[in-house]
């Protein structure tokens, strides 16, 4: 086993041990101070941010745009931890407590998981996001970015850990592996005697790797082929509002929606406006047989398209005959991250919402509200697509788990 990542793993350990002891204020207080830190070292972050974006000049617009640091970013992410910081703090709150037939009291509590392993793609935001959360909920985290972003995790790393030494509390809390090769990141996988669980973010490819190969616990982050389907009963302008908004707002997210599907009773009416609407945004749309008919300009789909993330300004588009072919079509191709109805009648959004076998389901909202900020839960570790433990955003409830403790007076059972 690598030594360094037991050394890793062994000092995030003792770092949780403290953790899991401090009081809410000093934990707040902290937060304040590593968002300050950001701040203050904007220049240090985008100069080598510089560097992993003149190394990336060749990779996709997709992909730079989420590797993209600049001081608007910065202040996000600062505000991040100021948010997390004001959120309230789920360790040692009690959910429920009772006394048993013995007299036993029984306290069920809030406790941290641990130590988190985090892996992830070009994404350096969730090198501050993963901090705060997981700070705030009392554990360790041991982060493991991709060797594109290598710079900049390096540097932001490197202020939060200098924040907590400066106000003599574990940097070690917060540590990354810079050893970037598939090995190492294999070798995380299997560190059982000091992971609690292990979190991968990123593309479907890492996150299925990560699930098949990894023997300590994992929490399934979701790939995001989020559907909108437009029912008989919406009104054009709302559909139009919402498509476009879910699909161009940022598309190389997990949340943006990549496809489009449509009663065939609107389908004549309403798809040229929407094609147009999205056309005018530079969205290459990739319909069935009837929406070519309908839209002549669309590329054909193929059988592939309906179960691709695309992550770009591609959509794939289908006429379906009734609200249950768009529901069984949803839920045989979905990734059950995000999907969204368009209607006017309630009970058939009410439906939807029933039937839709995915982490978030809405009802004439854009499904780019998937998001920890958004629910009101600070940053995100991730959105989980699992049932077990967590599912949606993970926020701090989602990084705890409980533990009973029971109190007696001198209790034996017979």
């Amino acid at each position: 086993m690598n030594a360094t990542l037991i050394k890793m793993g062994q000092r995030a350990q003792a770092a949780e041990q403290k953790l899991m002891l401090l009081d809410t204020a000093t934990k707040n207080q902290a937060l304040l101070q590593m968002a300050q830190a950001l701040l203050n070292n904007k220049d240090k972050i985008i100069a080598a941010n510089r560097i992993d974006m003149e190394n990336a000049v060749a990779m996709p617009k997709k992909f730079t745009d989420r590797l993209l640091i600049n001081e608007s970013r910065i202040d996000d992410m600062a505000n991040g931890l100021k948010t997390v910081a004001q959120l309230p703090d789920p360790i040692a709150r009690i959910d429920k407590g009772w006394y048993t037939a013995d007299g036993l009291q029984i306290l069920q509590k809030r406790v941290p998981l641990g130590v988190i392993g985090i892996i992830f793609e070009a994404r350096p935001n969730v090198t501050v996001d993963a901090a705060a959360l997981t700070f705030k909920s009392g554990n360790a985290v041991i982060l493991r970015g991709g060797k594109e972003a290598l710079h900049t995790n390096a540097a932001l790393a490197n202020i939060l850990r200098q924040s907590l030494e400066d106000q003599d509390l574990p940097k070690d809390s917060v540590q990354l592996i810079t050893d970037t090769s598939h090995e190492t990141a294999g070798e995380l996988m299997h560190l059982n005697d000091y992971l609690d669980v292990l979190i991968p973010r990123g593309g479907r490819g890492l996150i299925q790797r990560v699930v098949k190969t990894a023997t300590v616990p994992v929490i399934e982050t979701g790939a995001g082929n989020c559907h909108i389907y437009v029912d008989k009963d919406a009104r054009l302008e709302m559909a139009q509002a919402i498509v476009v908004n879910a699909k161009v707002q940022r598309p190389s997210v997990c949340n943006a929606a990549e496809k489009l599907l449509i009663h065939q009773d609107v389908a004549d009416a309403y798809l040229p406006v929407l094609a147009k609407s999205l056309q005018a945004h530079g969205v290459q749309l990739r319909g069935d047989e009837r929406a070519c008919a309908i839209v002549s300009d669309m590329q054909p789909a193929t059988k592939e398209d309906w179960d691709t993330e695309y992550n770009d300004l591609i959509m794939a588009v289908k006429v379906v005959d009734s609200f249950d072919d768009a529901v069984k079509h949803i839920n045989a191709h979905s990734t059950h991250h995000s999907e969204a109805i368009i209607t006017d009648d309630l009970e058939r959004g009410q439906a939807f919402l029933n039937q839709i076998n995915s982490a978030c389901v809405y009802v004439n909202a854009s499904t780019r509200f998937t998001d920890g900020g958004q629910f009101g839960f600070g940053a995100e570790i991730g959105i989980s697509t699992q049932k077990l433990h967590a599912r949606g955003p993970m926020g701090l409830d989602q990084l705890t788990t409980i533990k009973y403790q029971i109190i007696g007076n001198g209790q034996i059972r017979h």
